[in-house]
């Protein structure tokens, strides 16, 4: 799968080009920005969209493991303040302390007595007196009750929720392939589980100039030596061979710079372990594409020669081509077609 064999007379059909990909024209202008990170995150920032935003079930099973245990910590600590508060607004007797607790602080008892409550911990050295103050441990045993199943459900729905871990080559990489140039990145299964029908978009934007002059943004959807792959238990070099129809015929690393170019990746396929479509994506800058190199073998062999698997401690790793030289490699392999 990692070096598949490519057919030279293979119809590649056409590479379709198109003026947006739904990023919108004053995205679209903005030179220096890239449009997709190497983690999969958008280069955009949605600012207004208020507190329910972040409280909506989609970003709390989403966000970072750190972001939601600082979210659960300090509304913990905020839910039990706001119950200490109601405590102390019962009166300086709503809660009895019976045995010393070395706190003196009534507002820093009511608060831990709080904790206690919603804990259903209940030492025994402090007790509510008083219709008012039973009436609070009532409501605030359901409040817990509600938001511990809550949380549970999250933290459930997080480790439930399946995940594309595919890792991306540090680099992609301009090298020959049969009689044509090529760009290749390579990718590989991060965890233990089974894709399979994974499928790959790879799309190319670059500024060009129209004829008034104006620099313009344009998308181009690069055709693959291979588009799916039905198993993925190895690793997957996905290959744009550079023949006629491409539009990286006679590109060089100063053009790819110049015309601000950027690869867009989208990988989809299924999960076997839960039956569910998984997507991920990524993007190379003209910067991140390495010329004259290919990938190194990683491929992990038996002692009778058989391929036994792939190690990951070379991943990322590129050999020099023969026969090129990095800046000229473009005009070279060009020329010789």
């Amino acid at each position: 799968m990692d070096e598949p064999a490519f057919n030279a007379d293979h119809d590649h059909g056409t590479n379709s080009a198109t003026s947006d990909l739904g990023f919108g024209r004053v995205l679209s202008q903005q030179r220096q920005l890239r449009l997709l990170h190497r983690d999969g995150s958008f280069s955009v920032q949605c600012r207004g969209r208020g507190l329910h935003a972040f409280l909506a079930y989609s970003n709390l099973v989403t966000t970072t493991w750190n972001r939601f245990f600082l979210f659960v910590a300090s509304s913990y600590v905020a839910l039990n303040a706001i119950f200490a508060l109601a405590f102390a607004a019962c009166g300086p007797n709503a809660i009895i302390v019976t045995t010393p607790t070395g706190i003196h602080s009534r507002l820093l008892q009511d608060f831990f007595f709080s904790i206690h409550t919603s804990a259903t911990i209940g030492y025994g050295n402090t007790l509510p007196e008083g219709i008012a103050a039973n009436s609070l441990v009532a409501l605030e045993s359901v409040v817990s009750l509600l938001g511990l199943a809550v949380v549970t459900g999250l933290v459930f729905a997080r480790f439930s929720r399946p995940v594309a871990d595919i890792l991306f080559s540090r680099t992609a990489v301009m090298a020959a392939y049969g009689k044509y140039r090529s760009l290749q990145f390579r990718i590989v299964n991060a965890r233990n589980n089974q894709i399979i029908d994974l499928n790959a978009r790879l799309m190319l934007a670059r500024f060009e100039r129209r004829a008034d002059g104006a620099a313009i943004r344009r998308y181009y959807s690069l055709l693959l030596e291979r588009e799916s792959v039905a198993f993925f238990p190895l690793s997957w070099t996905v290959v744009h061979p550079i023949d006629e129809s491409s539009p990286l015929l006679g590109a060089t690393p100063e053009s790819l710079r110049e015309s601000a170019a950027e690869f867009l990746i989208l990988l989809t396929g299924t999960d076997e372990t839960f039956s569910q479509v998984v997507n991920t994506r990524s993007s190379y800058s003209a910067e991140e594409v390495q010329w004259g190199v290919r990938f190194a073998d990683i491929f992990i062999y038996d002692p009778q020669g058989r391929t036994a698997g792939v190690d990951l401690n070379r991943f990322h790793d590129v050999i020099p081509c023969p026969g090129e030289t990095g800046e000229a490699s473009g005009q070279a392999a060009d020329a010789a077609r």
